[in-house]
């Protein structure tokens, strides 16, 4: 009865080393003729990553045009306004010029009224 025992574990095992070697060739040739479908599906995955790429790259172009837009309307914005200060600032310096040059005028003219009334006082004194 041992060795029958014995046979049938003997048995049992090669049963089992046979099942896992047909497992094992199943295996591989479901992976062969799997093999131009994993390639297709590696070779869309590859253009969908390179799409993404290149959607990216574009979004990445126009944000950078975009701020460089945004920063050349702001350097205008800042010279037209630094342009309408320094007008500004000329035009309120060319009135107290203007306003300095009149006060003087006055004062020049009511010296020469005090000087004309002075000698007119003087020429009946005489």
């Amino acid at each position: 009865m041992k060795t029958t025992r014995n046979s049938d574990i003997a048995d049992r095992r090669t049963a089992a080393t046979e099942a896992k070697a047909a497992q094992l060739q199943a295996y591989k040739a479901a992976q062969e003729a799997a093999a131009p479908l994993r390639e297709a599906k590696q070779a869309e995955r590859i253009a969908i990553a390179e799409a993404r790429e290149a959607r990216q790259a574009e979004r990445r172009q126009a944000k950078l045009e975009e701020q460089n837009r945004a920063a050349a309307e702001a350097a205008e914005r800042e010279a037209a306004a630094q342009s309408a200060a320094r007008a500004e600032t000329e035009a309120r310096e060319q009135a107290e010029k203007n306003r300095i040059t009149r006060v003087l005028e006055d004062e020049a003219a009511r010296k020469a009224e005090r000087d004309r009334k002075y000698a007119a006082r003087k020429a009946r004194q005489a």
